[in-house]
Order: structure tokens, then C-alpha cells, then sequence
């Protein structure tokens, strides 16, 4: 079996999403997991785990889905079959986060908030000057970040989202006097997954 999380834009009403899993029953694809990412505007984006008997389904699982009406598939990706949903997978992000050495927990969560995200960068830098404390990956231009955070610091998190580019998710860490920050190309960042994002940097800003 192969295993493939289908990021999909449905339309809120009764009954879409039982459309959704027909088309992928008549491709003999399994429904094991289910996220909900974000909700309004008559919309819900939602990722779908989806086991198939065979990867090379997956162009058709697609072809079968849109045939929904109102249905867009974002984005199609292979992952592990033992792979958490995503309540547990933050989860478990929480308590590598908390075990970690006090000295190496900026790059630990790094690292984690990462693989969580499917991002393709993580970096934790000074609040306040473009100093690069703990990173994953290869993140922008350091000076362009350090300045967008700079500038965005008067934003609370309900408004954040609204100036920040959709492929990128930062929150602070007053106690610390760091923002994290981590990014991936192609795919936006939904509300959930900012959502965690500052929850679970809230964690390590409270740990000692």
C-alpha cells in the first residue's frame, strides 16, 4: 500500500466530502485520515491521508476526485504509512520540543517545526537584529528577514496572516527575545498550521 496526503478545496456543504471519498473508493483508495486546515467563505481546506494499492493510482485518484463538482485539488504528497495525523503529530513535535537540552532546544524545535510543516526551512533569530541563533534548512536572506519581522512586530495573530507572504509562518518569543520563522515553496500555509506553529512556540518560549 502506498500512502499519499491529498490537500484538497471543498465546498461547505452537506454531503461534499462523502462525494470526495466515493471517487476515491472507485479507485479502491482508503480514507484513514482526515485534518481540517481552514473553514470560510463557503470553502473548507481539507488534507486527506489516503491509503492506494498501488502509487502509480494517483493520477487517476486526482482525475476522480475533481470530478466533484466544486472540488480543487491543491496538492498531492507521499508519506510514510505510520505517519500521526496531525493532532498527534503536534503532539509528539510538543514533547521532543520539552525533552530537549535547554541548550539545544532553538535548533531542536527548529528541526521539528520543519518536519511538521513539510516546510523547507526553519530559523530562530533575534527579535530584534539579524542574528541567526538555531536554523533547518536554508532560509531567505537573512537581513530581508530579520527586517520583515522587525516591521511586522505592532501585529497580533489574528491579523498577521493578513501581511504575511502565504508561503511563510513566523511567531514571536518575547521571554527569549527570538522569532522563529519557517517557510516552504509551492504550497501556502493555512490557518491551522499557523495556528500550531504559534502554539508550539509558545512552548519553547516558556520553557527554561
Amino acid at each position: 500500500m502506498a500512502t499519499f496526503v491529498v490537500r484538497l478545496w471543498l465546498p461547505d456543504r452537506p454531503g461534499a466530502l462523502g462525494q470526495v471519498a466515493s471517487r476515491i473508493g472507485a479507485v479502491s483508495g482508503d480514507v484513514v485520515g482526515m485534518e481540517i486546515l481552514e473553514r470560510g467563505g463557503g470553502s473548507a481546506i481539507d488534507d486527506l491521508t489516503v491509503s492506494l494499492p498501488d502509487a502509480g493510482l494517483v493520477d487517476l485518484l486526482v482525475a476522480e476526485i475533481r470530478q466533484v463538482d466544486g472540488v480543487a485539488v491543491e496538492d498531492v504528497r507521499a508519506v510514510p504509512a505510520d505517519r500521526p495525523d496531525g493532532s498527534m503529530a503536534a503532539l509528539s513535535i510538543a514533547a521532543t520540543i520539552v525533552a530537549a537540552p535547554a541548550s539545544d532546544r532553538l535548533h531542536t524545535a527548529c528541526l521539528a517545526l520543519r518536519e511538521l510543516l513539510d516546510a523547507d526551512w526553519a530559523v530562530a533569530v533575534c527579535a530584534d537584529g539579524p542574528v541567526t541563533l538555531a536554523r533547518s534548512g536554508e532560509p531567505p536572506e537573512l537581513e530581508w528577514l530579520a527586517a520583515f519581522l522587525v516591521g511586522s512586530e505592532h501585529l497580533g495573530p489574528d491579523h498577521e496572516h493578513e501581511y504575511t507572504p502565504g508561503d511563510l509562518v513566523w511567531c514571536r518569543l518575547p521571554r527569549r527575545s527570538v522569532a522563529l520563522a519557517a517557510g516552504r515553496a509551492g504550497r501556502v500555509l493555512h490557518a491551522r498550521e499557523r495556528t500550531e506553529f504559534r502554539v508550539l512556540g509558545g512552548i519553547v518560549d516558556a520553557l527554561d
